[in-house]
């Protein structure tokens, strides 16, 4: 059974507690989920959730990946599927996709994201895509393990990186706050 639109409203909910300044820019998911947007489906291009994975070793430092069709770095994750349970598991299920890093070898440092971030995606004509929006929910994990195998599909390079190396400002700020 797909993730629940009242399980998206709850963390979101969760995250805006503790972060009440993010609200105004967080309220396009708030206006999607009562309007009853179906937010777990990638066929929502007025937007939709994915689920994403900062991932920290012993030393602090950050798994980030290159995504192949962006060409960019980025952190793991991606698109909800039908049998993930929760956003925290569908964040895990990703990097564990990506990375081969198993579910036996990480830890999540909490329950709630870390950070949602709302970016533009653009159109992709071979998927029949157009611009749309992301809400990536974004769930910091531990680990002591490597990277074991890489989703070529999707993924051509992993490197470990300082924290402070993190695009985001806020979500670094989090990150290395949260790894101290």
């Amino acid at each position: 059974m797909p993730i629940a639109a009242d399980h998206i409203r709850e963390t979101l909910d969760a995250y805006l507690h503790t972060h009440p300044a993010e609200k105004e820019r967080l309220a396009a998911i708030h206006e999607l989920l009562d309007a009853e947007a179906d937010l777990v489906s990638r066929k929502e291009f007025r937007g939709h959730v994915t689920a994403g994975a900062i991932l920290a070793d012993p030393a602090g430092r950050v798994l980030h990946i290159k995504h192949l069709a962006l060409n960019r770095w980025l952190l793991p994750g991606g698109h909800l599927e039908t049998d993930d349970t929760s956003l925290l598991a569908a964040a895990q299920r990703e990097l564990g996709e990506e990375t081969g890093i198993t579910a036996s070898v990480v830890v999540p440092a909490g329950q709630r994201p870390v950070h949602i971030d709302a970016h533009d995606i653009p159109a992709n004509p071979a998927k029949g895509e157009p611009g749309h929006r992301h809400f990536d929910f974004r769930f910091l994990f531990r680990t002591s393990a490597g990277v074991v195998e890489l989703q070529t599909e999707e993924v051509t390079a992993a490197a470990w990186r300082q924290a402070d190396t993190i695009e985001n400002e806020t979500l670094r700020v989090r990150v290395i706050e949260a790894l101290r």
